[in-house]
């Protein structure tokens, strides 16, 4: 009978018909598998986009509060008219007017701040003269900010008029501390003498101010006064060319006190505009546009607005609006930040791609195993059909054929899955191309795989070396391979850091350890199957023997254990070092368990510190200074000098070395007034020590209103690395330039050094016992330094490490990457002991026709499937917990917590005992379920051939 084509071709249906009904089983297990990849390239993207944009506008939102992140300034040029005039409303108006010159994602996405300001040079108040006779002069600066109004409470009088009445000088507004330094209060007239413009003024043109009201600033969380500390607080320093101090100052004026001082021939304020970024859904995508048009906004205005040359100053001359400026300037804080937060994004990226990798290194191996259990299953048809005369190529086809539609379709529907739960909206995208690869990564596992079991092999022509030691070889020559590719790789990682690329190691150094367990298993299951031979009873010693017997067989199954249990404890391992690091980041940021910082050096008085009840408080005052070795003269500087009590610090940190260190060191300090030339004990930095490597040092300062002063510094110790990153210091830290050498003193010196500008205070607050709450310790430092401090909680600031949105998107890849791998590792061991099944109820079927008991056999059964959940628990152990110190140098983690140093790595222990627990149970639910399977069978059914 002749077959025609048609015929040929339905024979062909029918046969892959056939084969998919009865492999629907593990199908359906590759259907799962590929769905679940294809579905993460859609999904995942998409989620860890949402998390980088969030991280994103928490960091713009944090450093808006603190200050704007991009300023245009400009002067009006306002004696170019005569007479000299200005309309401060209308150039306000006009500069904001300039958001159309933004490119345009700039333009979409950044946005000036209402109103705007201006600042005066400062200008010499002639009367009346201060109370305080040891001042010598008093410079104060007038400033418009509207910001400062709704922070603000006035106690006296009212705010300054935007519209001044006809007929009455410019109004002002001044702090409480800088009324009563100056010795007015509301109503009082001050007569002030601003700066001439050279070249045009020969003397200094002159204003009457007429205060119309005192202030005291409303503390706040937002930092705001942190900037404004002398509109708050009027400071001193010494005079330059004269005995006495200056007295420094600020004070509000309204929108028009520019128009009236330019009609005295005042010279224009700087006028300053804010914008504000204000990021939509794609924050990250949005931003990588915004530096370059930022970079040219200054430079393009200038191009625009500037076509000639100031008659007077001989400068550019711009206009803005109507009125003539100078040359305008864009400060830009926002590109840096960017940039930053580019850095740590591509870190955590980086360190992401290490359980992307993992998963899908678990997922193709265990699609590999269930290629082998599919093969094996359809072992005897395809020897059968190839003993028919079908060739390589139609049984490779026919099982692709079978195969291939089940992936393509469960690709399609694990994508369109994905993208449907995928957030919208955020910077990242599906991946199409990256889930295509994944589902013909299946598809030609299955191909390759069978094309292995199927092919003719040729057989040698002459006598060689025996098909032993020629496998032998090859094996040996596979397990160098590995073992330097693993090496080269985690050579590449410490080196040059992780990248998509790099992020596979992990998976090499899980086959590294596989082939070391592959290597160890014969040996040592030898030992124990002679042990087992000595005893009593054949179960041991079965069980041992077909456990060695089929170690070979399940290396893919261990390989699939090994790299989910290491994967599992290495994602363990980043959580639990992150999560203690961001207490380490919070206590450091803050320094106790709350911390104030204001600019300036503040002496708080007598009983102040230990005024309420429960709450035990520190003061650090920085200075920055030059000294002089007394060994050889050297002059270093700067240098930053921290005075401190040290029992204070103990107070507050009774556990800390640092306070420990400090207090010995520094005992015996005068507890008052010392005197210029009294040597003072003092603890520096080894890099302050290296460069004196001898004796002390000497520096010359000036208190307000008092003479020179000389310090003896008498150094009693050096600080170690790690007393440096105590973090009593952390707040300072953040304040001192990076290499600046450090110098602790005792608090006494802080006697001949009070009331500095410069500088910076730190107040550290102790809860004892935890009573007092936030509010306590905010009115506790707001009545030590002010209102114009920062307050910092440690608890809020935990708080808001940990909700950032780069942490929590590690957090979650890990998180979500181990469950997946764990689960896919499970179906590889249940895939694998199904595979294996069939020749332990042969083995167990030919004790029990020999009288082996049924405890025996649930012993023996344990015994075969106990060696494979060793091996799988040691090596993903090993594995998960050698792999960070491994790439420590590639895995950089102080990003996430704000410390100052990495964060020791710590394994998670509950998380490691619950993993190997898991893996024990699973051995033991699989010994049960094939004792119990195997007592419903006869003997015979398994002892049958074929």
């Amino acid at each position: 009978m002749t077959r025609t084509p048609a015929t040929g071709a339905a024979m062909t249906l029918r046969l892959i018909r056939r084969e998919i009904r009865g492999d629907l089983p593990l199908l359906a297990c590759l259907a799962v598998l590929v769905a679940t990849l294809t579905a993460l390239c859609a999904w995942a993207p998409a989620a860890a986009g949402r998390q980088e944009d969030r991280a994103l506008k928490q960091r713009i939102a944090a450093a808006q509060a603190q200050a704007p992140v991009v300023t245009l300034s400009a002067t009006p040029e306002v004696l170019a008219s005569d007479p000299p005039r200005l309309d401060m409303a209308r150039l306000l108006g006009d500069g904001r007017a300039l958001h159309d010159r933004l490119g345009g994602p700039a333009a979409r996405h950044l946005t000036f701040a209402p109103g705007g300001g201006y600042d005066y040079s400062p200008a010499s108040v002639t009367a009346p003269r201060p109370p305080d006779g040891t001042v010598s002069s008093t410079e104060l600066t007038l400033s418009h900010l509207p910001d400062a109004q709704g922070r603000l409470r006035y106690v006296g009088g009212h705010a300054p008029a935007e519209h001044t009445p006809v007929g009455t000088p410019p109004q002002i507004a001044l702090s409480q501390s800088t009324a009563r330094a100056l010795g007015v209060g509301a109503g009082r007239r001050l007569d002030v003498g601003f700066t001439p413009t050279p070249g045009v003024q020969q003397a200094p043109p002159r204003a009457v101010l007429q205060v119309s009201g005192v202030f005291v600033p409303t503390p706040g969380a937002d930092g705001f006064w942190s900037g404004q500390s002398t509109l708050v607080q009027p400071s001193r320093h010494p005079a330059a060319r004269a005995t006495g101090t200056v007295l420094v100052a600020r004070g509000l004026v309204g929108t028009d006190a520019a128009d009236l001082l330019a009609r005295a021939g005042v010279s224009g304020p700087l006028v300053t505009w804010q914008l504000r970024a204000d990021l939509g859904p794609r924050a990250v995508d949005q931003a990588r546009a915004l530096s370059g048009a930022l970079s040219q906004y200054g430079p393009d205005l200038n191009v625009a607005l500037c076509q000639g040359v100031d008659q007077i100053t001989g400068d550019i001359s711009c206009h803005v609006g109507r009125q003539a400026t100078g040359s305008l300037r864009v400060i830009d804080a926002l590109t840096p930040l960017l940039d930053d937060f580019a850095a740590q994004d591509d870190q955590a990226r980086a360190l992401a791609w290490f359980a992307v990798d993992s998963l899908a290194a678990v997922v193709l191996a265990t699609t590999a195993v269930a290629v082998r259990l599919l093969l094996r299953r359809r072992e005897d048809h395809l020897r059968l059909q190839r003993a028919r005369g079908a060739s390589t190529a139609r049984l490779v086809l026919l099982r692709s054929a079978v195969a291939w539609p089940v992936v393509a379709a469960a690709g399609l529907l694990g994508y369109a899955a994905g993208r449907y739960a995928a957030p919208t909206g955020s910077s990242g995208t599906p991946q199409p191309l990256i889930a295509l690869a994944a589902a013909c990564a299946v598809a030609l596992t299955v191909s390759l795989m069978t094309w292995v079991a199927v092919r003719e092999r040729s057989r040698p022509r002459r006598r060689g070396r025996p098909r032993r030691i020629r496998v032998g070889g090859r094996r040996l020559v596979m397990e160098c391979t590995v073992l330097v590719a693993g090496a080269a790789g985690v050579a590449a990682l410490r080196s040059q850091g992780p990248d998509p690329v790099l992020g596979a190691v992990p998976a090499l150094l899980a086959v590294v350890a596989v082939l070391v367990l592959l290597r160890l298993h014969p040996p040592v299951l030898g030992l124990v199957r002679r042990w087992t031979g000595r005893r009593r009873g054949t179960a041991g010693f079965v069980g041992v023997a077909r456990a060695a017997h089929d170690a070979p067989a399940t290396g893919m199954a261990l390989f699939v254990m090994v790299l989910t249990l290491g994967t599992a404890v290495f994602g363990g391992l980043v959580q639990r070092t992150v999560d203690l690091g961001l207490s380490g980041g919070a206590a450091w940021s803050v320094g106790a368990d709350a911390g104030a910082t204001t600019e300036g050096n503040t002496v708080p008085a007598p009983g102040v510190l230990t005024g309420t009840a429960g709450i035990r408080m520190a003061v650090q005052n920085l200075h920055n200074l030059t000294l002089v070795g007394q060994a050889d003269g050297a002059v270093i500087s700067p240098v930053a000098v921290v005075t401190v009590d040290p029992r204070q610090l103990a107070a507050v940190a009774p556990e800390s070395p640092l306070a420990g260190v400090l207090r010995s060191a520094l005992a015996g300090a005068p507890p008052s007034r010392p005197s210029g030339g009294a040597p003072l004990p003092a603890v520096v930095s080894a890099g302050l020590r290296a460069q004196e490597r001898t004796g002390g040092f000497t520096a010359t300062v000036q208190a307000d209103g008092q003479p020179r002063a000389h310090l003896t510094l008498e150094p009693r110790g050096t600080l170690t690395a790690a007393e440096l990153r105590d973090p009593l210091l952390g707040p300072l830290s953040a304040r001192i330039p990076a290499g600046t050498p450090l110098l602790i003193t005792t608090a006494s010196a802080e006697y001949l050094m009070a009331q500095q500008s410069s500088g910076s205070t730190v107040l550290l607050l102790h809860d004892e016992g935890s009573a007092a709450g936030e509010a306590a310790l905010r009115s506790a430092a707001a009545r030590v330094l002010g209102p114009q401090a920062r307050f910092r909680d440690r608890s809020a600031t935990l708080n808001t490490l940990r909700h950032d949105g780069l942490t929590r998107g590690l957090v979650t890849v890990y998180a979500t990457s181990s469950a997946l791998a764990a689960l896919a590792g499970l179906l590889a061991v249940a895939l694998e002991l199904i595979l294996t099944a069939h020749e332990r109820r042969r083995t167990t079927s030919f004790l029990r026709a020999l009288g082996l008991g049924g405890r025996e056999a649930r012993a023996m059964h344990v015994l075969q499937l106990l060696p494979l959940a060793v091996a799988s628990a040691v090596g993903g152990t090993a594995l998960g917990l050698l792999e960070p110190r491994l790439m420590e140098q590639a895995l950089d983690l102080r990003q996430f917590t704000g410390g100052p140093a990495q964060p020791a790595l710590r394994a998670d222990g509950s998380l490691t005992v619950a993993l190997v627990a898991s893996v024990v149970a699973l051995v033991l639910t699989a010994a049960v379920t094939e004792t119990a399977l195997a007592r419903r069978r006869r003997p015979a059914e398994d002892l049958r051939p074929g």
